[in-house]
């Protein structure tokens, strides 16, 4: 199998467990939960035949279908080893899933719940300067970026909110690029490419639902004498983070990404109290310093 269509399974299990038992992750979901999932679904597929006044007994799946043939034969095998040999799953089954969930067949799911981001649009060149895929390949995946959000008035300061964003930088199998997708509120998605030359990290992103163009750039101090280390591990970076307003002027923010461990991923965005307990105490001391953080364009 291909990593794209592992990523449009994975997306169906996360959609299951959302659906019956409003969990965000395939992961949170123990082995009886999964058997749960099942008999609820052949509930759906006995209901649909007869609802067709089909006489004959469906093709149901086994009690252990989900957790056995797709979880651990596959989701589990490959996170487990990037380059196993992973049988392709059974479309007729996934097909049968899908379409008592109001799907018309596993494509059509897939095309429901899949975000195509146009990446060729997006740009970073710098000529004549080799990337640092070594620091490229450490920033690879899932990030909790925070970022602060302050009112225009004064006197709303105490609702002031950090945003966190869930991100995950990955790379394309395909063309060998490293791309990031961050989550934002209301369905608001964006989608960039990262990339790294000597201890700089620069990252440029747009946005699915407008044009509004971000760029961020890092400096990781001493990261060649870092990176001779095998163990070496990023688990924080800070970005000056630029953009185009709505009223077309440049804001530059202060932002933090954190690395976040994929099994508690929360794939959304998140509006925090700037006093909430749930934000890092490092977080939000280096974010209230708003004069430092925050460039006033006015």
């Amino acid at each position: 199998m291909k990593k794209e269509d592992l990523l449009h399974l994975e997306k169906l299990m996360n959609f299951l467990a959302m659906h019956f038992l409003k969990k965000n992750h395939w992961e949170d979901v123990s082995k009886t939960e999964w058997s749960y999932i099942v008999a609820e679904l052949n509930d759906l597929i006995s209901n649909e035949n007869q609802g067709k006044g089909i006489k004959k007994e469906p093709a149901i799946l086994g009690s252990n279908y989900l957790y056995e043939h797709v979880i651990i034969n596959k989701l589990k095998k490959y996170y487990q080893d990037k380059n196993a040999i992973i049988s392709k799953p059974n479309l007729a089954k996934l097909s049968q899933i899908v379409r008592v969930l109001g799907y018309s067949n596993y494509i059509d799911f897939i095309n429901s719940n899949t975000e195509s981001f146009n990446f060729n649009d997006l740009r970073i060149d710098m000529n004549n300067v080799k990337q640092n895929t070594e620091l490229l390949d450490k920033l690879v995946g899932c990030w909790y970026s925070y970022n602060r959000n302050l009112h225009e008035s004064p006197l709303l300061a105490k609702e002031n909110r950090i945003w966190r964003s869930a991100t995950e930088i990955y790379k394309s199998e395909t063309s060998g690029e490293y791309f990031i997708e961050r989550s934002g509120g209301d369905r608001h998605k964006y989608f960039g490419k990262v990339t790294a030359y000597s201890d700089y990290v620069f990252i440029i992103m747009n946005s699915n639902t407008f044009i509004r163009q971000r760029h961020f750039i890092s400096r990781i101090k001493d990261v060649k004498e870092k990176l001779k280390n095998p163990e070496y591990k990023l688990h924080e970076l800070h970005f000056i983070s630029t953009c185009i307003s709505f009223n077309q002027e440049p804001i530059a923010l202060f932002e933090i990404f954190q690395k976040a461990d994929r099994k508690t991923f929360i794939t959304d965005s998140i509006s925090f109290p700037i006093d909430s307990e749930e934000i890092p105490p490092s977080i939000v001391k280096q974010l209230e310093d708003t004069e430092a953080n925050r460039i006033d364009y006015k």
